[in-house]
């Protein structure tokens, strides 16, 4: 896939990089926590939520239609700094804005908005460029490694963020994600990334574009897995984003002498312990050998865990409930991302990762423009049930269906990208359906 295998200084490299991204991350997080909090105590409004989830996913899916043939055509990790010196800008100025009185609503929509679109880049090009600096036989375990570390900041971010936004400000906290901004662009400054050499004559950009397009569509296994992220991030993920909602409607008032801030953070705690010891069983593991069925498996779960958040009658329950959805997470993203990342020449990835960012992005916001206004005519818990049942009803209907039972047959593969048959050849489409 890459000349990974024969570089000596890998595990620095991929050392490195993770560790800046990490940082980097832990800073985006302390932001994501802290506004979704300060919307929801603030209005305590459906409505608002669905807005700031719109604001801070469309954008995203727009922008990743381009970023991903920038991630195949331009330096990976230029831009990645980029990106992220962008995203740190947009939040130092919402800083800024607040610290001398203005703190409109339609502020941190923008601060959103821009925040999206960096991620719109950055997220393609790091998802490509860790096969680049990985050898091939390590990716599981790295990615699940990845996952590992960002759930532990995941872990962390929520309890920094309630002890900031309580006892400081939520300027406070957006000053912090500027340094770890500032951090995370120096580490990956330092990386050492090889150039991808691609074959035959450079196309045009539009050229590349389009070819990624039918790429992905003639796909089967892609596009079955694209499809399948997409019913995921909209029936699970979607309403998942309205459990403080809940968490401040249904259990508000005294409980346990915990305040409003306080409840939330164990809510956030919660899902990230689970996904922190998620990521360690995978990257100690290293998964079944059959990462499709791993996929299909951890979808269920979710419906299952979906349905059991919106009957719960208790709090500390409920807490459980999100413990082990955030159990469930890395036996869906690290497969599914390995998948790709396996079957997927280098110098297309960019553009298929941004393909997942898009459906992941769009997906989202659509959701919530449903469940958002929805919760505030129904309970929150009604959505939840309702959304595990359909996710059972079209996870069933994916592996009936004839793609999805070629993915399961596939998913037994381990053959690299450019070594099998399931990757098209440029003009023969069809050759994306054998295998």
């Amino acid at each position: 896939m890459s000349d990974a295998p024969a570089r000596p200084h890998w595990k620095r490299d991929v050392t490195v990089f993770l560790t800046g991204q990490t940082v980097s991350l832990f800073g985006s997080m302390l932001v994501q926590y802290a506004v979704m909090w300060h919307l929801t105590l603030l209005t305590k409004s459906g409505t608002v939520m669905a807005l700031a989830a719109l604001f801070g996913f469309l954008p995203q899916a727009i922008v990743s239609i381009f970023g991903g043939v920038w991630a195949d055509r331009l330096n990976r990790k230029m831009l990645i700094i980029v990106a992220d010196a962008s995203i740190a800008l947009s939040t130092l100025a919402l800083a800024l804005f607040m610290l001398s009185g203005v703190d409109d609503l339609w502020l941190i929509y923008a601060a959103l908005a821009i925040r999206s679109t960096g991620a719109g880049i950055q997220t393609p090009a790091v998802s490509a460029l860790v096969p680049q600096i990985t050898p091939t036989a390590h990716l599981m375990r790295v990615n699940g490694i990845l996952g590992s570390i960002q759930s532990a900041m995941a872990l962390i971010a929520p309890a920094v963020a309630g002890v900031l936004y309580a006892t400081a400000s939520i300027v406070t906290i957006f000053f912090v994600d500027v340094v770890t901004a500032v951090i995370g662009i120096v580490l990956l400054a330092t990386v050492a990334v090889p150039t991808i050499v691609r074959a035959g004559e450079r196309p045009g950009y539009f050229a590349d574009l389009v070819e990624g397009v039918k790429y992905v569509a003639t796909h089967r296994l892609i596009r079955w897995l694209l499809l399948l992220f997409g019913v995921i991030f909209l029936l699970t993920v979607a309403p998942s984003y309205l459990t403080p909602l809940m968490v401040v409607r249904s259990f508000g008032g005294d409980f346990f002498g915990l305040e409003e801030v306080a409840k939330l953070t164990i809510l956030e705690v919660a899902f990230s312990v689970g996904m922190l010891l998620g990521g360690v069983v995978i990257s100690i593991w290293g998964g079944t050998k059959n990462k499709v069925v791993m996929i299909i498996v951890s979808s269920v779960l979710f419906g299952v865990l979906s349905i059991a958040l919106g009957l719960s009658t208790n709090l500390w329950l409920f807490f459980g409930f999100m413990f082990v959805v955030g159990l469930a997470v890395p036996f869906f993203s690290t497969p599914a991302m390995t998948l790709l990342q396996l079957r997927v020449e280098p110098e297309r990835q960019g553009r298929v990762f941004g393909f997942v960012g898009i459906v992941m992005a769009v997906s989202m916001p659509i959701g919530m423009v449903v469940f958002g206004p929805l919760a505030d005519v129904v309970p929150v818990e009604t959505l939840l049930v309702a959304a595990g049942i359909i996710t059972f009803v079209v996870v069933t209907i994916s592996v009936l269906v004839p793609a999805g039972r070629q993915a399961i047959r596939e998913g037994r593969e381990e053959t690299p990208a450019g070594e099998g048959p399931v990757i098209p050849e440029p003009g023969n489409p069809d050759a994306a359906d054998r295998g």
